[in-house]
């Protein structure tokens, strides 16, 4: 059996007024410790986030989409006389555009007549020393598409010509 103590416990006597005055100490080594752990957590979990989307980017094939078939229009033939160098000379030329959609074939039919009307003025302010390289024809080619793409009306997108292909080139 348990038996009261024998003797009187020493009772240290406590200053009130120190007690008072002084706040008990807390340790902020605690505090410093755990938010440290968080962010530490916090920043690899957002490192494993950001990897894991490059990974999958990176890994996992592109999502394919099926390929649009080429939409093209036959434009009917132009014959103009060329800039005069040695003489005169007409170019005769037939082309095909390649449209971005059918949407842009039919806005092409639809002002066809403007249409014809910039390639005419474009073709007849050429020279036939600038038409006869392969160079010369490449750079026709991006002329031509710039100036197709060209707004039809003040507010309107340029339209969605992608190429030009020649199909018959004559200069005589």
């Amino acid at each position: 059996m348990a038996t009261a103590p024998k003797g009187n416990p020493k009772v240290v006597p406590i200053d009130e007024a120190a007690a008072a005055s002084a706040p008990p100490k807390k340790s902020k080594s605690k505090l410093f410790l755990i938010l440290g752990g968080v962010l530490l957590l916090a920043g690899g979990a957002g490192a494993w986030f950001m990897m894991g989307d490059k990974a999958e980017g990176e890994g996992a094939p592109a999502k394919q989409v099926a390929p649009q078939p080429p939409v093209f229009i036959a434009m009917e033939p132009f014959t103009v006389n060329l800039q005069p160098e040695a003489g005169e000379q007409y170019l005769q030329v037939q082309f095909t555009l390649q449209m971005t959609d059918e949407k842009q074939v039919e806005l092409i039919k639809m002002y066809m007549p403007l249409v014809r009307s910039r390639l005419l003025l474009l073709l007849s302010s050429k020279k036939p020393s600038e038409l006869t390289t392969p160079e010369g024809k490449r750079k026709l080619q991006e002329e031509i598409v710039a100036a197709i793409k060209q707004p039809f009306t003040p507010q309107s997108a340029p339209q969605g010509v992608t190429g030009v292909f020649f199909t018959s080139f004559v200069i005589q």
